[in-house]
């Protein structure tokens, strides 16, 4: 494999540079038909611009060559449930956006998942919408589309964050339609929280959160921060 042309193929990727992916990886294969990787990033190019026959063949390839490749797999499993011509991408995510932060970034699984057609338009790396109710938090696509709720207590807190001024942002981290997480950030926080983390820096779970009529002072709201059992 040229491992320059790799790059760039994986540059264009990366900057949602579809059309040119596809031209680089072509030429990849002229030195290497049997490249899986080349062919793998074939497929989801030809998946971005909505041709997912072509992207169905080279992934199809891909399992002659490597039966159990679990990209491959994937890749035709969600594919099955959209139909020719429908785009599944959104713009290209910048890797900076993962970049953990302690008490700034949380990666969380989602519940209540919405249908596979809507999961299988995402992909790592999209950034989708938080969309406050009531009584819960949930994940929508940037058209609207339910993807899954976060959990009651984290919705909790997130909607008093909020309230007070926090601004986050959510990305897709993983998505399958058993188990699909979302990475949460933490992009602006509010003066008057300036000592309050937005996640815990340890690794234990939501347990419980005040309810905003019974948060008095801000200090109640750090003490309850992470309460366990």
């Amino acid at each position: 494999m040229d491992t320059d042309l790799a790059q760039i193929a994986i540059n264009h990727a990366i900057n949602g540079n579809w059309n040119e992916a596809i031209i680089i990886n072509k030429q990849i294969l002229k030195i290497n038909s049997k490249d899986i990787d080349a062919l793998n990033r074939l497929a989801r190019a030809y998946a971005e611009l909505g041709n997912l026959q072509k992207a169905k063949i080279y992934s199809q390839k891909v399992l002659k060559l490597d039966a159990y490749n679990p990209i491959a797999k994937k890749c035709l499993s969600k594919w099955k449930v959209l139909k020719k011509g429908e785009v599944i991408n959104l713009p290209p995510t910048s890797p900076k956006n993962f970049l953990e932060e302690p008490g700034k970034t949380k990666i969380v699984p989602l519940l209540n998942l919405g249908s596979p057609k809507v999961l299988a338009k995402l992909d790592a790396g999209d950034e989708v919408l938080i969309n406050t109710h009531a009584h819960r938090i949930s994940i929508m696509t940037k058209g609207g589309e339910y993807i899954g709720r976060l959990t009651d207590d984290l919705s909790a807190r997130l909607r008093e964050l909020i309230k007070y001024g926090n601004e986050y942002q959510a990305f897709i981290k993983s998505v399958s339609n058993n188990d699909t997480k979302v990475f949460l950030k933490e992009v602006k926080r509010a003066a008057k929280l300036s000592d309050i983390p937005s996640f815990s820096t340890e690794k234990i779970d939501y347990i419980s959160f005040t309810p905003p009529e019974l948060v008095h002072k801000k200090r109640d709201l750090a003490r309850q921060d992470f309460e366990e059992e």
